[in-house]
């Protein structure tokens, strides 16, 4: 009965979800969730072997409960599109999203109602693609793990997929997992300690920018097409005085400001060659882990700064919780953390043109409260907060 009284007064305060109240507008609620479902998160890490099979697994059987946990913070805030990181490639849509959606999503969890999302997109990814360098300079040759193209022991371990209720125009989606980073205007070069360049010519003429992939998704909301601009940029860490992955964490960020921008995308093509960004008076949300804040932690700043202070995206709100405040009571910033691990690094931006702001939030209920249990520890659901945003869609 406390559940029931706790979630009907969020819903009347509009904190998780309200009905429009007008029918001529939609409303929509955006999310971004780093999931932790990659199959090193249900196996001892390093473990030889470990592919997708085991998140294959996990999925067909229906009773893993981190993923009923994730499946019931999902059914609680119910968006109408989200994207989740941290979910293992499995190509076979039967056995990886679909298998998801019908055990997990579609089965009422914990007292939440369940949900459907009829479409959904997902693709290859950079992570574990093995490579023919030395890329952390180790002096190994290991295909796999920092001398893969993206980090991972196995291809497409970390990658991600997108569910939504509404149609997606599967055929517009443009993916950018191919583009080199070299093609960039003034990339963050990385240097040994003499000056010399950290990667070899032949690795740096093949080396992909994103270390998953950059998505641009078409989801047809009526007669409108809101673009979802989804991405995963590698964390800025786990390396050394070179920050070769805090650079190549800025200029994964970078991609997505210059990409929206009127004059500065010309340089841009996707994987099947079309060259430019985002056509001009799009609708667009970005979303994904991007593993920086404009405040904390040790990435390269400018990075996110520049995308939240762009003149196309709307940061003027910040979403919070509760259990993000209680977590860490002396730091400021903690109301808006999104990660366990103390710091804000999911983000769901949409564009300034054609929405209007009601409402956003993460959900990280404070220690008493009911759910709180579902983020309790790392192995409850995931490392990181579900942050979503509610607009009208104008």
């Amino acid at each position: 009965m406390n559940k029931i009284f706790f979630t009907l007064s969020m819903l009347s305060a509009g904190f998780l979800f309200s009905q429009s109240h007008s029918q001529k507008k939609t409303e929509l609620t955006f999310a971004t969730y780093n999931v932790s479902m990659e199959s090193e998160n249900y196996s001892p890490r390093g473990t030889k072997g470990n592919s997708e099979q085991i998140l294959i697994h996990e999925l067909n059987s229906g009773n893993n409960a981190q993923i009923k946990n994730i499946a019931q913070i999902i059914q609680t805030v119910r968006p109408d599109v989200i994207l989740l990181n941290e979910f293992d490639y499995i190509k076979n849509p039967k056995l990886g999203v679909k298998a998801f959606v019908k055990n997990y999503l579609k089965v009422a969890q914990g007292g939440a109602k369940a949900i459907d999302y009829p479409y959904y997109y997902y693709s290859t990814v950079n992570t574990g693609q093995p490579s023919p360098y030395d890329l952390n300079n180790d002096g190994k040759l290991e295909n796999f793990g920092s001398d893969a193209w993206g980090f991972g022991m196995y291809p497409g371990q970390y990658a991600m997929v997108l569910l939504s209720k509404y149609p997606i125009d599967v055929k517009a989606v443009r993916t950018f997992q191919n583009f080199k980073w070299k093609d960039m205007p003034e990339p963050l070069l990385t240097k040994k300690a003499d000056g010399s360049d950290w990667y070899s010519k032949e690795a740096w003429a093949q080396f992909p920018l994103s270390s998953k992939s950059h998505w641009d998704v078409p989801v047809q909301v009526g007669e409108k097409t809101v673009h979802i601009l989804a991405s995963h940029p590698t964390p800025p860490s786990f390396d050394g005085d070179e920050d070769r992955n805090g650079k190549r964490n800025h200029d994964e960020i970078r991609f997505w400001k210059d990409y929206i921008s009127d004059n500065s995308a010309s340089y841009i093509y996707d994987d099947k060659g079309v060259k430019g960004g985002l056509a001009a008076n799009s609708q667009f949300v970005i979303m994904g882990d991007q593993n920086a804040s404009p405040v904390e932690g040790n990435a390269i700043k400018e990075g996110i700064q520049s995308l939240l202070t762009s003149p196309k995206v709307n940061s003027d709100f910040t979403p919070a919780s509760k259990g993000g405040a209680e977590y860490t009571p002396e730091n400021p910033f903690g109301i808006n953390h999104t990660a366990f691990w103390r710091m804000r690094a999911d983000y769901v931006l949409p564009s300034k043109l054609g929405f209007k702001f009601i409402n956003s939030g993460v959900f990280w209920p404070a220690k008493g409260e009911p759910m709180s249990e579902l983020v309790e520890k790392r192995e409850s659901s995931s490392d990181h907060r579900l942050v979503w945003v509610k607009v009208v869609l104008e």
